[in-house]
């Protein structure tokens, strides 16, 4: 009985406290938000592959050539759509090839060099893509045949430089001209070397990183090397923070991003940047995927990272993976 009596004396003071919760608000215990990544997923390459080559026209990537999971040599085309996000095929290379190298200029894609087999056998042919009509035409091979070059282009001129060919590692540097349809050899680079990456930023050319031995065991170097066409000069700049090879390189502004890469045991997600005006390095958030034999392409300030191999050596990936680059 007084149990009871105790209940209901207190009822209507913890109906009270009730009510009153119900219109005081909860404060809630706030987190600091945490970084949000800078990188996003697009939609995977229809044909994983490694080794490959790109290039940007207008809102489209092209994926060019490199080998599949079984080591087959491909002449594959493939167009991924930075817009809408979707890709598509397009006519293949008229010869298969791996690492070649892909540059565009006045809305057509130039492919230079590259292996045409899995005896790695040096090409020196340059095939050109019209992307308005679908079309390939073959012009006038280099000089020298080569792979694992790296190309761009300035002012009309193609600049086929570095790679790997009979003759052993390569420094040569050979100009292209595309009204002429001649080429020029130009002043050698520096270093030696094969598997670097290269990017163009106020109209100089910066070729990074790279080997200098064969393909095992691997001695890779973070060399950074700049070419200045006016005066047909070398330059050399502060190395790069690691010594990569296999990467790719993509510019954005007065920035160059260096991407990937691979030595003997393992592959890396390394994103190292380089600020042209400051000449200083510094680490980015690395890839999602680590890989090699990767391609990295800007568009409207954005970098698309695609393919590659995840392991050392032969292996493949169609991942697409985008880096935002909001500086």
């Amino acid at each position: 009985m007084k149990y009871t009596l105790f209940i209901l004396s207190v009822f209507p003071l913890m109906l009270f406290f009730l009510i009153l919760l119900m219109f005081v608000p909860i404060q809630q215990q706030v987190f600091p938000e945490t970084a949000k990544s800078l990188w996003s997923i697009g939609k995977s390459m229809p044909t994983p592959r490694t080794e490959v080559t790109a290039t940007l026209v207008g809102d489209n990537i092209y994926v060019i050539g490199g080998l599949d999971k079984s080591g087959k040599v491909l002449d594959t085309a493939e167009v991924y759509n930075i817009k809408n996000n979707s890709w598509n095929t397009v006519t293949p290379l008229p010869q298969p090839l791996h690492h070649t190298a892909a540059t565009t200029f006045n809305g057509s894609i130039y492919v230079i060099g590259g292996y045409t087999n899995n005896n790695w056998l040096p090409s020196a042919k340059l095939f050109i893509y019209d992307t308005k009509n679908d079309t390939w035409i073959e012009g006038s091979s280099m000089p020298t045949a080569r792979g694992a070059l790296t190309a761009v282009f300035i002012d009309g001129i193609l600049y086929a430089i570095g790679g790997e060919g009979e003759n052993g590692i390569m420094d040569i540097n050979e100009a292209y001209n595309s009204k002429a349809k001649t080429w020029l050899s130009k002043s050698p680079m520096p270093t030696a070397r094969h598997h670097a990456a290269s990017a163009v930023v106020d109209g100089n050319v910066y070729v990074i990183g790279g080997r200098i031995e064969g393909t095992f065991p691997i001695t890779n170097v973070n060399v950074t090397e700049m070419y200045d066409p006016k005066t047909d000069i070398w330059m050399t700049l502060d190395p790069m923070l690691s010594a990569r090879s296999g990467i790719s390189a993509a510019s954005i502004n007065n920035t160059i991003y260096v991407f990937g890469g691979e030595d003997v045991t393992k592959t890396y997600n390394n994103n190292e940047k380089y600020n042209v005006k400051d000449k200083k390095w510094e680490s980015k958030e690395p890839m999602p995927t680590a890989r090699h034999g990767l391609s990295a392409v800007s568009g409207n300030d954005k970098i698309y990272v695609i393919g590659g191999g995840p392991e050392p050596g032969l292996s493949v990936t169609n991942v697409n993976e985008i880096f935002n680059a909001r500086e």
